[in-house]
C-alpha cells in the first residue's frame, strides 16, 4: 500500500481509496465490472436494434400499403401496420425497462 496525494488539498492517502478523506476529492473512478459491462452493451445494442426494426419495419409497410389496389385491403394493411408498431413499442419499452433496471443495479458502487 502507497501513499499518493490528493490532487486538491495535497493531503497524503492511500493508493486504493476512491477519495480523499479531508476534502472527498475523487482520486480514481470506479469501474464495473464484466457482467456489469455485458448488461451495459446489451442495454445499448437492445435499443438500437429496437429503433432499426421500427424504422425498417414502418417504411416496408408504407411501401406495401402503397401497392394494394383496393380501398379495403389498403385499410387492413393499415390496421396491421398499427398493430405491428403497437407490438414492436411494447417490446421496446418492456425490453428497455428490464434491461436498464439491470443496468443501474450493476453500476459501480462507493
Amino acid at each position: 500500500m502507497a501513499l499518493i496525494n490528493c490532487k486538491e488539498c495535497g493531503t497524503e492517502v492511500s493508493d486504493n481509496a476512491y477519495n480523499c478523506p479531508k476534502c472527498a476529492a475523487p482520486l480514481k473512478k470506479r469501474k464495473r465490472i464484466f457482467f456489469g459491462k455485458i448488461i451495459k452493451y446489451s442495454f445499448i445494442g437492445f435499443n438500437i436494434l429496437m429503433l432499426i426494426w421500427m424504422i425498417t419495419g414502418m417504411s416496408n409497410a408504407a411501401t406495401g400499403i402503397s401497392d394494394i389496389d383496393s380501398e379495403a385491403g389498403q385499410a387492413g394493411a393499415v390496421i396491421g401496420t398499427a398493430i405491428g408498431a403497437a407490438m414492436i413499442f411494447f417490446i421496446w419499452i418492456s425490453g428497455a425497462v428490464i434491461l436498464g433496471i439491470l443496468t443501474l443495479l450493476t453500476r459501480p458502487s462507493k
